[in-house]
């Protein structure tokens, strides 16, 4: 843009710098001139110009100075002697991990931390973030151009916080219950500084939580211990129930046994006897059967 200027100019400078009386010479001077003044008004209006892509917002720098009002997405019209700087204001993110995947300009290795029990923890964590739209030319301002804000702000303040939130947490409390609690901190930590710069945090995740080998073999044997005596507890359970339902079947036995003893009497066995005995008469191979006693005894005789 500044380059049509220029070009203009020069032309209308060659234009005018030419002493002679000729004509056509001096006819064809008066085209520079018209040229150079067309070309002067195309690269001015040119320079008053600026197109900002969507997901960005121009920071305008005059003579020096970062002006308060940002350029949104769109056409816009400025002072054509404005230098404009775009940020990025969409989602960003600043992730801390092993993974040589997602290694990046944005990235970092994981995060090595001393828990309140003074053992060495390694996080994997990914924060994600964007540019207050509105604190773009204080950034500029008080931090710098382009992606100098990653620097300055985001990793440092990101690994304070951590680092500053996990000495109160026993290594174990960070693996495992108190995971939720530890990650809702730094979040709150972290954004309150990050806001304090233009920069909004929008989300933080815990992926990773690394113990050192000596504790998860400790972890290990305490889980395999808590199922060995879940284990235990259910059998014992199991046993208890059996032992009841064999208690409440022999009570029912011994109310049975108790009822049939109660209801029996002599004349009932006797009846009783009689009908046994009245059912082996009438089989092929009985054909005499003597009941009762010598003295009283009776006889019934089968009919085949």
């Amino acid at each position: 843009m500044s380059l049509f200027i220029l070009l203009g100019l020069a032309l209308f400078l060659l234009a005018m710098a030419n002493p002679t009386n000729n004509p056509a010479v001096r006819r064809m001077a008066g085209v520079l001139r018209i040229a150079g003044v067309v070309v002067v008004l195309i690269g001015i209006f040119s320079s008053a110009v600026r197109i900002v892509e969507p997901g960005k917002v121009g920071v305008k720098n005059l003579f020096g100075k970062v002006q308060a009002a940002t350029l949104k997405s769109g056409l816009n019209i400025i002072n054509p002697l404005a230098k404009v700087e775009l940020f990025d204001i969409t989602t960003q993110s600043y992730t801390m991990s092993d993974s040589e995947q997602e290694r990046s300009q944005l990235s970092d290795g994981p995060i090595r931390v001393l828990s309140a029990d003074g053992l060495e923890v390694t996080i994997d964590m990914t924060a994600l973030y964007r540019i207050n739209p509105e604190q773009a030319p204080a950034i500029r301002r008080e931090i710098g151009p382009g992606y100098t804000y990653i620097d300055k702000i985001v990793r440092p303040t990101a690994r304070t916080r951590i680092r500053d939130n996990a000495v109160m947490y026993n290594a174990i409390d960070l693996y495992s219950k108190k995971r939720d609690e530890f990650q809702a901190n730094i979040f709150e930590s972290i954004s309150k500084d990050f806001e304090k710069r233009g920069i909004i945090l929008e989300n933080l995740l815990v992926r990773n939580v690394s113990l050192p080998e000596s504790v998860k073999l400790a972890i290990e044997a305490k889980i395999n211990a808590e199922q060995e005596a879940q284990k235990m507890q259910f059998v014992l359970q199991k046993e208890t129930q059996e032992a009841e339902r064999k208690r409440v079947e022999a009570k029912g036995i011994s109310d049975y046994q108790r009822t049939i003893s109660e209801s029996l009497n002599e004349k009932l066995l006797k009846y009783e006897e009689i009908k046994v005995l009245q059912n082996l008469v009438k089989t092929e191979n009985s054909k005499v059967i003597i009941l009762g006693e010598s003295k009283n005894a009776s006889m019934l005789i089968g009919d085949k």
